[in-house]
Formats: structure tokens, sequence, C-alpha cells
């Protein structure tokens, strides 16, 4: 169940409806049978204005409305059940029928902002899944699995990014983390995966597309800056890899200073080597260099996991970091079958939230892939009848 789904399911359901209205209900009850039980010496009819105010934080404004009108009249028929000299007289009337308009007021101010908090999170889903496009389970000749979870749960959406993107010269896959917060990394988060979607399908080099990624995060900072921006030195980690189709037992990886791939299989868990590589928009503190592109061993039974510092720079209340590679090598040790990338990305998912508590410092972005079996290659390039077939 997504939060945003959450905001919208009413409280109290029983058997698929909501029961929220039975609480004020109970209450009104409650005090109607208190008001005949504690006699005249204790009149508790007067806190039947309690009946709105309930309603009004559970239920909406109309059935707060009729909460109010229902409070009065249950007040002026008990009230007047009594012998004179022990009615509670005009003053609680008021007080009850003040209570109840001001109740269906705020129960209608809150209603409206629930409508636009639910506004806003359909926004921000539309956004989400614009910048982070779904992804079939099985695609491009690789089964993959993925999660992001957002340090905060109202913004919904953060600078983590990644994606696969099929091409005639293999399968590309990009995971990274945009510095900061905000709007504006999910726009450089955005603009970085527009040009790995472009580059990652035409050029055949993949140095020549972590070029274009580099150019990318250069314009789209120079760009921000001309409009006035503060984002003139935002810059991302990145791991950018490739699964050739010739080359079935190895992979290219190219290391934008992020946080290094560990491959996870039946014969443990190896880390990779994060390299020397600057990150994205880095590239002018090296003389302009790239890091190198790696040709590294990775067997047709491996998966590789790919997280951001969302997962490594978890806490707990002590304060120590979440071991992912221990932590995984002990899943896997306990059963080979956890190197399955949606079991292992609900492994490490459920470890993170564990170890920190719920309690998220940064986004977390934790993304899996292995090749699938039977040796199913990355899509190529068919022109039939004018038009490109995957």
């Amino acid at each position: 169940m997504t939060w945003m789904e959450y905001g919208r399911r009413p409280l109290l359901r029983v058997g698929g409806r909501s029961v929220a209205w039975l609480l004020p209900l109970l209450l009104l009850a409650g005090v109607v049978v208190a008001d005949f039980t504690t006699g005249e010496r204790l009149r508790m009819i007067s806190w039947i204005v309690l009946v709105p105010g309930i309603s009004s934080a559970i239920c909406g404004a109309w059935t707060t409305a009729g909460y109010g009108l229902l409070a009065v009249a249950t007040y002026v028929f008990v009230d007047t059940a009594w012998p004179e000299q022990y009615q509670a007289g005009l003053g609680d009337f008021i007080l009850v029928a003040v209570g109840g308009a001001l109740a269906t007021l705020a129960a209608a101010v809150r209603v409206r902002r629930e409508r636009q908090v639910v506004h806003i999170r359909d926004i921000a889903d539309t956004t989400r899944r614009t910048v982070l496009r779904p992804l079939p389970p099985d695609w491009a000749g690789l089964e993959q699995a993925g999660v992001y979870l957002a340090a905060d749960v109202e913004a919904r959406v953060g600078g983590d990014f990644y994606d696969i993107q099929p091409s005639p010269h293999g399968t590309r896959v990009l995971v990274g983390d945009v510095q900061g917060k905000g709007l504006g990394a999910v726009e450089a988060a955005a603009a970085l995966l527009g040009t790995f979607r472009e580059a990652g399908y035409h050029e055949k080099d993949l140095a020549t597309v972590a070029e274009r990624l580099e150019i990318r995060m250069l314009r789209h900072r120079s760009h921000t800056v001309a409009l006035g921006g503060a984002d003139g030195d935002r810059f991302a980690t990145a791991v950018l890899i490739a699964f050739p189709g010739d080359a079935p037992q190895t992979l290219e990886m190219v290391n934008f200073g992020h946080e290094p791939p560990l491959v996870v299989g039946p014969r443990g868990v190896r880390e990779l080597p994060s390299g020397e590589g600057l990150p994205l928009g880095c590239a002018d503190l090296a003389g302009g260099l790239l890091p190198p592109v790696r040709r590294v061993p990775l067997a047709v039974d491996e998966t590789l996991l790919l997280v951001t510092d969302g997962v490594t720079e978890a806490r707990d209340g002590p304060g120590d970091f979440y071991d992912l590679t221990r932590e995984v090598a002990r899943a896997v040790r306990a059963d080979p079958r956890r190197a399955a990338p949606h079991r292992l990305v609900r492994r490490v998912r459920d470890g993170v939230l564990r170890h920190s508590g719920g309690r998220l410092e940064d986004d977390t972005t934790i993304f899996a892939v292995r090749r699938l079996p039977g040796g199913g290659g990355p899509p190529g390039e068919d022109l039939e009848q004018g038009r490109l077939r995957y």
C-alpha cells in the first residue's frame, strides 16, 4: 500500500466500509446514559458538545453537521426531561449549538486540506513516475527489481535515480544520486536520465555515454545558474553499467564516485572496484578526465546489487552504520535463493528499515539486476516495414 493510498483510506474500516461515524454516535449514547445515571447533582448532558467535536476529526463535514444538529436536539430532549430546577438551561444549550457549528467548520477545513494533500501527492507520484519510469521485471535480457524510499515521506521524490536502457549495443543500466534535495535535485536527475536514455541507446562506446552524462550535468548547472538558481556546484554520483551482447560473462562499468556495486551469487558476495572517478559535474577538477571503463567478470547466476548512500549511511540508535556486505552475505549463506533480484532488494530494504528504526536520513535506492536464464540477450534493432522492433 502506498502512502497516497493510506492518506485516502477512511479510518476504522470493517469489511471494506468505514465505521468512523460510529464513534461519535457511541459517545452521544454514553453521555445521555451518564446524564441520567449520575442524577441531578451532576448533570453530564453538556458534555454532548464533544460529539460533533470528535466527528470533525474523523468524519466529513456533512456528517459532522448532522451530529451537530443531533447533539442540539438530544440536548433539548434530555434537558427538558428533568424538572425545571435541575435543567442545565440556555447557557449550555448555546455552548452545544456553537460547538456544533465550529466543529462543522473545522471538519470542512480539514477535508479541504486533506484533498489538497492528496492532490499534491498525486502530482508527486506523477513526477516520480516520470523521472523513475516503471520497469518490467524481465526486460532487455535482464531480471530486475528496485525500490526507492524517500527520506521525506511527504515529498515522495528526491535525487536518487535508476533506469535500464536496451540498445543495439547491449543493455545499459544507470544508478545514481544527485547531491542535495528538493526540486533542484529532481530536475538534475531528470536531465541525467533523459541523456542516458538517448545516449545509452545510440552510442556504441560506453565511454561516450559517460562523456555525454558529464556534459549534460555541466549544461544543466549552467542553465540553472543563468535562471538565477544557486545550484552552480551541484553534482551527482552514479554507476554506469553495460551488459555487452557479445560477452555474456562480463560487464562494463564506469563509476562516478558512487558506492561500489556488489556481486551476489551462490559463491558469495564480492565488491566491485570503486575506482578513482569523480562525480558527474566534477571532471574539471581532474583536468577533464573521466573515470575509466572497467571490464569485470559477472557469471550468469550472479546478481548485481547497486545502492545509494541512504543504505550504507543508515544508522541505528547507537550510531552504527548498516553493514550492507555483511548482511547480504549472511542472508545468501542462509538461503542462496535470496540472490534473486526481487528477494535481494526486499531483504536489503527490510534490513535498512529495521536497522534505522524506520528513520531514513537520506533518500534510499536499492536496485538489483541479473541476466535472464536461457541466454536471453539484449534486444537488437530491426527495421521492418519502416518501424523499429525491440
